[in-house]
């Protein structure tokens, strides 16, 4: 992970955003929103800024509660949003290059399959999951094994050409068009690669004129930047609803804010 993109507009974290609850997912702090006895679960990995990033729990009521009430209701997605960064994400009074030596990929990566054992013994059934930037690179790894059924990766970060030969899960790319992290001739070379394996289904698509982060790191006074992301967001359910079959079994929403419980 290089470059300022990666760190640029640094959200307000605030503990108490969005209309979910805070629960203990295994050993982890985790944002959870949607029907608690849904066997269809998504699970949500932030970028560095970690889980009380509002745009990313906004991301969540805009979508589950407003905009796309009706489709989600008939799905009864379980939402998920570990804190993999343990109370500690990083922030700009921080070296990026040595904070990242305790929040690596790799760690994130087993402390995600550590998230997906839960949710199975919870009796999830299918898990859908999505990365954003640092998070994208965590996917990716569950993207190589049969811990998720779609993936979705948001201007993603730290992902090399040859991880998506060993893909086997249905993924999209969401990219940006001014990215120096992952710029457009690198999706494009992950989408030939993709396209050699015709067994693993793709979507990949450029955003023109957005830049690394916009789906999470955005004004949302600024009209024109919400509706850019919020089209990424749609574009990230409309994947992951493809390969879901919907149901509605009970209600149970999380929705009350209150002292952290286990699950």
């Amino acid at each position: 992970m290089s470059g300022r993109e990666c760190c640029e507009n640094p959200p307000a974290l605030s503990s108490s955003s969005g209309n979910g609850c805070v629960l203990k997912v295994g050993s982890f702090n985790a944002y959870v929103s949607g029907p608690s006895t849904s066997k269809l679960a998504i699970l949500l990995v932030s970028d560095v800024y970690g889980y009380e990033a509002p745009n990313l729990r906004y991301m969540l009521f805009l979508n589950f509660s407003l905009k796309l009430a009706d489709k989600v209701a008939a799905a009864g997605y379980y939402v998920v949003v570990p804190d993999f960064f343990c109370g500690d994400p990083y922030t700009i009074e921080k070296s990026l290059s040595i904070w990242i030596q305790s929040h690596g990929t790799a760690k994130g990566f087993e402390d995600a399959k550590q998230i997906v054992a839960v949710l199975k013994d919870k009796g999830i059934s299918a898990i859908g999951a999505a990365g954003f930037c640092w998070g994208a690179k965590v996917v990716t790894e569950l993207a190589k094994s049969d811990y998720i059924q779609a993936a979705v990766l948001l201007h993603p970060s730290l992902v090399k050409v040859d991880d998506f030969k060993e893909v086997k899960a249905p993924i999209a790319i969401l990219a940006a068009e001014i990215d120096k992290i992952s710029p457009p001739e690198l999706i494009i070379q992950f989408e030939e690669v993709l396209s050699s394996k015709p067994e693993v289904d793709k979507f990949v698509k450029i955003f023109p004129g957005v830049k690394h982060g916009w789906t999470v790191r955005y004004n949302v006074e600024n009209k024109e930047a919400v509706q850019h992301a919020e089209e990424a967001h749609r574009d990230m359910l409309d994947w992951l609803t493809k390969y879901f079959k919907y149901s509605q079994k009970g209600s149970g929403l999380c929705s009350v804010r209150g002292p952290h419980s286990s699950m």
